[in-house]
């Protein structure tokens, strides 16, 4: 059965993370805000794994040139993955 989890990212310039996902299993995630196009693929490239692939894929990616910033939306999605794990 499909679930929608929402997560709030901290540090980026997206507003919000929605995933829907079946299982362990990503079915769609949406970013609004953020670049545009580096956020629809990962969205994108994103469907169909697993949610540890993906954690494992996307964890600790960090925003280029950003002396302030140790995170980026890939990051925060893989946080956002770790919480629906956790059952948050």
């Amino acid at each position: 059965m499909e679930k929608t989890f929402r997560y709030t990212p901290q540090n980026v310039c997206s507003r919000q993370i929605e995933v829907v996902y079946d299982g362990d299993i990503v079915k769609k995630v949406t970013f609004v805000g953020g670049c545009s196009g580096n956020t629809q693929g990962v969205g994108r490239l994103s469907e169909g794994h697993t949610l540890d692939e993906l954690i494992s894929l996307l964890e600790g990616i960090r925003c280029p040139g950003s002396r302030t910033r140790d995170t980026s939306c890939p990051d925060q999605l893989a946080k956002a993955l770790k919480a629906i794990k956790a059952g948050e």
